[in-house]
């Protein structure tokens, strides 16, 4: 099966990987990177199938100017892949507000603005898909990437809203949750000066583990980019697709806890409730 595809931050990563499968099988790509000549031996060898745009997504009037003309030149779009990104690895009190606007800016709003911007071209033609990368960190967390997740739960939330939103339209939207990866991510963290006081914390033992390497990566990048192309070729279409072992995992337990927590105050959840109101929610 090949198709038409819209993918963000194509430089490295997913999206690089993601670029290079899909070219190779005969699919068509519109790839959008901050530096468009990092993809110049892609275009030498496909051509025209390689359609590259400068593209920062905290700039909406440049997401918007070049989604358009994405949709204008190849007539359609199958897939849409949100996947720019941006981490900061720092405690809550060792990041610069410049560093929080930054993570807050790309891998949320930067997202946001993507997904409005296509939703009316993918309206038009009655069909497509979008496929959001999200991490383990959008549903659990970490020490030291309290503003990564920010950013992540947020643009969760926002795409679980926009699921329901968009499926009478004939749109489907998935969360993609890849785990720890070699994918470079890792050595491209945003780091602010480490502040004495969290040394001995998880924060800090975290950060020394990317330091030294000693954080575990236990899932395969290219696999994982398959596995999405897979998933935009088949028909199913899952909220979220968790991939890698540790994202079930972490992810699992995390859901398992808050559950249970959330069943422990089941009793002070009813104690506010209008006395006019009986315990199904109805109204006397």
């Amino acid at each position: 099966m090949t198709g038409t595809w819209f993918i963000t931050g194509t430089s490295s990563g997913f999206g690089r990987l993601l670029t290079e499968r899909l070219l190779a099988r005969g699919d068509r790509v519109a790839a959008t990177l901050r530096r468009p000549e990092a993809l110049d031996d892609l275009r030498a060898r496909y051509g025209h199938r390689l359609r590259t745009a400068r593209l920062d997504v905290t700039d909406t009037a440049q997401v918007d100017r070049v989604v358009a003309d994405a949709f204008a030149d190849l007539g359609e779009i199958d897939v849409v892949v949100n996947n720019a990104g941006y981490g900061v690895l720092a405690s809550v009190e060792e990041a610069t507000d410049e560093q929080i606007r930054r993570v807050i800016d790309t891998n949320l709003l930067g997202s946001i603005h993507v997904i409005r911007a296509a939703l009316p071209h993918l309206r038009a033609q009655g069909h497509g898909r979008i496929l959001q990368v999200s991490t383990a960190g959008g549903q659990t967390t970490y020490p030291g990437f309290a503003y990564y997740h920010a950013s992540k739960w947020g643009i969760e939330g926002f795409c679980e809203t926009v699921a329901r939103e968009i499926a009478p339209f004939g749109i489907t939207l998935t969360i993609v949750e890849p785990g720890a990866t070699p994918t470079g991510f890792g050595s491209s963290l945003d780091t602010a000066p480490p502040m004495p006081e969290y040394a001995g914390t998880p924060a800090g033992e975290i950060r020394r583990a990317l330091t030294d390497g000693t954080f575990v990566l236990p899932n395969d990048p290219e696999k994982i980019a398959q596995a999405m192309i897979d998933l935009a070729d088949s028909d199913a279409a899952p909220l979220r697709l968790p991939l890698g072992s540790d994202t079930y995992d972490d992810v699992r337990a995390s859901l398992v806890a808050r559950l249970a927590e959330h069943d422990a105050h089941r009793d002070a959840a009813f104690s506010v409730v209008s006395d006019e109101v009986d315990s199904t929610g109805k109204e006397w």
